[in-house]
């Protein structure tokens, strides 16, 4: 796994590829096997990450994998990246889709959210709880509260426009 650092307007924030995915993301610095020169994916993972955060990118197209999570995990990362742009879905929402018919499933939602390794580019924080109410983001409420308030402000300059 090769991390890359970029400066983004929720701080510092890292990216992990290995040969032939986006692998990791977290929020702040990791120091170890960062900036290995010449990695294509790690580039382009940027130059998306940069686009995203100027607003001038909606959609990710670098390729993702998530390496580790269970059967639930992973069907409510996929999840993730099916809310569109701009907008939101809530934890009981997404753990109806996935199958989840026990009511305890929107908090196993809120656990897999926590531990999605791909944050951003698999848009955890465009989950939000019943009521549209704020709750809980492994990167901090104000980073997802950014995230938030970035796509929305896009996505209405876009059908504005």
């Amino acid at each position: 796994m090769r991390w890359t650092v970029l400066d983004s307007p929720i701080g510092a924030f890292s990216v992990a590829t290995d040969d032939d995915a986006v692998c990791g993301a977290h929020f702040g610095r990791v120091e170890s096997g960062v900036d290995v020169p010449g990695d294509e994916l790690s580039g382009r993972a940027v130059a998306e990450l940069r686009a995203y955060f100027a607003g001038e990118l909606t959609e990710f197209t670098v390729p993702v994998a998530a390496r580790r999570g269970s059967e639930f995990e992973r069907a409510v990362w996929r999840e993730m990246t099916r809310i569109p742009y701009g907008e939101t879905s809530t934890y009981g929402e997404v753990a109806r889709l996935v199958g989840g018919g026990d009511p305890g499933a929107a908090r196993a939602v809120g656990v897999a959210c926590n531990r999605n390794p791909i944050p951003v580019i698999v848009p955890c924080h465009r989950i939000v709880g019943a009521g549209a109410k704020l709750v809980g983001f492994g990167g901090g409420l104000p980073r997802k509260v950014k995230l938030l308030e970035l796509e929305a402000g896009v996505a209405l300059r876009r059908a504005w426009s």
